[in-house]
């Protein structure tokens, strides 16, 4: 009987090790951290997961272990929001040592060149955050210098990352990582921006073929889609703004169809019969108020006479618009892709232009020395048409 007991245990344990899960490891220290809670997450396509936790010792020493991933996956260590990403491919050990408060920036990882490549990558995003921030705290520049010179540095990133890393290995988990940065509340790479599909395309296409049941695959493949079908039709709305500029001079203006606050479509077209005073906007640019201060002398004066402003906004956040708006008393919508700007060859803001009582585009402000004076003729004139 003893015998008998004794093997059904062996068996028993026997089922239980061959029933075990892969597991992979991630271990090392944090100097200067003791007594913190550090923390391992998942970072999956839903959110972060907690999967276990640690208070550190004097020695600051962790050893954690979790189930392997099906397909290469991306966790983080974390202490008060200071965050180490890695990734982690199967049953694979790692080393992290860093050193706290700033162990984001300052730590080092064995044992993975996919860690390494993320690492590389998360020290090069800090980096372009940092000077994209002393760009924004310039008061030497204008909102337009800022917003040129930010593009310039996430262009050249965009190149670097592009060569280096994600065309380097489509498939890896560094270069969906890569794929998928931040620069404060906006991404990088996007996939409204005609040059970024490709790009969405390569990895979705290596991640179709060698992890295709992954949930990130099927992310990354129906993101790829939905980038391809945006810019066919961004094409498809630039072919026929190309069609409307050839068409400007027998039917009068270039329609613009854009929200308001309350989500109603305001059209130029609706506006025949009154002057309108086509403007282009920045809520967020210095001169902002000075100007807003002009056009409601504007409005005030000429308004009962005839006299409309159709403000375009052109600023990247909607509830600041919004804001900003809301005491306004005549039309003004929102446009953050720019579109309409591009439509009207605005080049630099603020951007206006007139046009008269037939609906029919006037001048623009290269063209005008006094805008007033062109309003009030306009007014008293119905016939006024541009020379």
């Amino acid at each position: 009987m003893k015998k008998i007991i004794v093997i059904a245990i062996a068996a028993l344990t026997l089922a239980a090790c061959s029933e075990k899960k892969p597991m992979f490891t991630v271990k090392g220290s944090v100097e200067g951290a003791q007594d913190s809670t550090l923390c391992l997450y998942n970072n999956t396509l839903g959110g972060a997961v907690l999967l276990d936790s640690v208070k550190l010792g004097k020695d600051g020493t962790f050893c954690f272990e979790a189930e392997a991933p099906q397909a290469p996956d991306l966790y983080c260590l974390n202490i008060a929001n200071q965050i180490i990403y890695f990734g982690i491919d199967s049953t694979e050990t790692i080393t992290i040592n860093a050193h706290y408060p700033n162990m984001a920036q300052r730590y080092e990882v064995e044992g993975s060149e996919n860690c390494q490549k993320i690492r590389e990558l998360a020290l090069k995003q800090q980096q372009l955050q940092q000077q994209a921030t002393a760009l924004e705290r310039n008061l030497d520049l204008s909102r337009q210098q800022i917003a040129d010179s930010i593009d310039r540095l996430v262009y050249a990133y965009k190149q670097e990352v592009v060569l280096n890393y994600i065309y380097e290995n489509p498939g890896s988990i560094y270069a969906y990582f890569a794929l998928f940065q931040t620069l404060g509340q906006w991404n990088i790479f996007d996939r409204q921006v005609p040059e970024d599909v490709p790009v969405f395309a390569a990895v979705a296409t290596s991640w179709d073929t060698f992890y295709p049941e992954s949930e990130r695959a099927k992310h990354l493949h129906n993101t790829a889609l939905k980038g391809m079908n945006d810019n066919r039709r961004a094409i498809a709305r630039e072919m026929s703004a190309a069609e409307a500029a050839e068409k400007v001079v027998s039917s009068g203006v270039l329609e613009l169809e854009l929200p308001d606050a309350t989500g109603r479509i305001r059209t130029l077209t609706e506006l025949s019969g009154k002057v309108v005073l086509l403007d282009f906007h920045l809520f967020g640019m210095k001169e902002s108020a000075a100007r807003i201060l002009s056009l409601r002398d504007l409005y005030n004066k000429y308004h009962n006479q005839g006299f409309e402003i159709y403000q375009v906004s052109l600023d990247e956040n909607e509830h600041f618009w919004k804001q900003q708006t809301d005491a306004l008393p005549w039309i003004s919508v929102y446009d953050p892709s720019g579109q309409a700007a591009r439509r009207y060859n605005v080049q630099s803001l603020p951007e206006y232009f007139l046009i008269d009582r037939s609906n029919t585009l006037y001048k623009r402000s290269s063209q005008m020395d006094d805008a007033e004076a062109e309003i009030k003729m306009l007014l008293a004139n119905p016939t006024a048409s541009a020379k």
